[in-house]
């Protein structure tokens, strides 16, 4: 019962209401960023990336994509190198975000957890991934596999993001696009299309209530604390 909480934990409480969970809708497109995690020139998660942002934008969303040509490998240069500067900026202007990744021995590629090591838990104050969507895709060279979009969903709640249930895993993605890089129509094609439509809904419903869904007691404890001895 509440009353039997210690006083320090009620002092910091704050007790969850349907009318907290309102907010006044923001009327701008979703910003969508999208990363590919691939240098190839014929790269399938590139392709694959291209047809979620075609989808985002029929769907209404803006997008940026990221280029990881020419980013250093994390702790190989300094936060201020241009690469990393543009990626740290378009992560704090995202809303939501989209992960593609090759898989690679059975895991994500090094060039994908390089983007993904890049964007910090935190820059002062400001967090550049918390509380936003994610969407998580594969592409495969043989059969189906989930290994980098499990390992993706991981790193979506080490980051602190709203990972949304549904993912894409392409299998023997060689025979999925056509030689302009097209995708086939396919039942992979029908996967991607749900992902999209899903993470479009998922960030229209939680972006005006971020602040308020990722606002945790140990923090304001913490803070109160802080304050207490400042």
């Amino acid at each position: 019962m509440q009353n039997d909480l210690p006083n320090v934990v009620v002092d910091n409480l704050d007790v969850p209401t349907i009318d907290r969970l309102c907010a006044t809708p923001s009327t701008h497109p979703p910003r969508i960023l999208l990363l590919y995690g691939s240098l190839r020139e014929r790269s399938y998660s590139r392709f694959l990336t291209l047809e979620a942002e075609r989808l985002l934008k029929h769907f209404g969303a803006e997008t940026r994509i990221f280029d990881p040509h020419g980013l250093p490998l994390p702790d190989g240069a300094e936060i201020d190198h241009p690469k990393v500067r543009e990626l740290r900026d378009l992560s704090a202007w995202s809303e939501g975000q989209v992960w593609t990744s090759p898989e690679r021995h059975g895991a994500m590629s090094a060039v994908m957890k390089a983007q993904i090591d890049w964007i910090p838990l935190s820059v002062g104050v400001i967090r550049p991934t918390q509380g936003r969507t994610l969407a998580l895709m594969q592409v495969s060279g043989g059969s189906q596999s989930f290994n980098a979009v499990n390992q993706l969903r991981v790193l979506g709640r080490w980051m602190r993001m709203v990972t949304i249930p549904n993912q894409s895993s392409v299998a023997k993605a060689y025979e999925e696009f056509d030689e302009a890089g097209r995708m086939k129509p396919s039942s992979y094609y029908d996967r991607v299309v749900d992902v999209m439509e899903e993470l479009v809904k998922f960030t229209l419903l939680t972006r005006d209530l971020s602040p308020y869904l990722t606002n945790r007691y140990s923090e304001r404890k913490e803070a109160a604390e802080k304050l207490a001895t400042a």
